[in-house]
């Protein structure tokens, strides 16, 4: 039985722009951060508070994300967070564009998009 998704896999364009982005901008933790020689390639594991993770790849010539959002596979990635005024204002300080909050019309709960460097929608989720 599945219990929870232990964590999300993202291909960037620029390692060090976003793994800035992520560990200086969005807040995670780096838990492991190797240089995979053989494939002239970077992973970083990068840790939420609840013990869910990102893992940050870099690959050479690695293709660009077909459309945005609606293009087959995974559609966004949400964290959640307290509340959204506050994180939003802190994306704003980093000159990063937010979407208007929108509310889930089946659960009442709010919501809003932003993108990282590689334009790879994000969703912050209100708990």
């Amino acid at each position: 039985m599945l219990k929870s998704i232990h964590h999300a896999a993202i291909i960037c364009s620029d390692y060090q722009r976003s793994k800035h982005f992520y560990v200086n901008v969005l807040g995670l933790k780096i838990i492991a951060e190797n240089y995979r020689d053989s494939r002239n390639s970077f992973k970083l594991d990068l840790g939420l508070p609840d013990g869910g993770q990102v893992e940050l790849f870099s690959f050479p010539d690695a293709p660009v994300r077909p459309s945005y959002p609606e293009a087959q596979g995974l559609r966004h990635l949400a964290f959640v967070v307290d509340a959204l005024e506050p994180f939003i204002a802190h994306l704003t300080t980093h000159k990063i564009e937010v979407e208007p909050i929108r509310t889930d019309e089946f659960t009442g709960k709010r919501f809003t998009f932003f993108a990282d460097p590689d334009d790879l929608p994000l969703e912050l989720y209100e708990a």
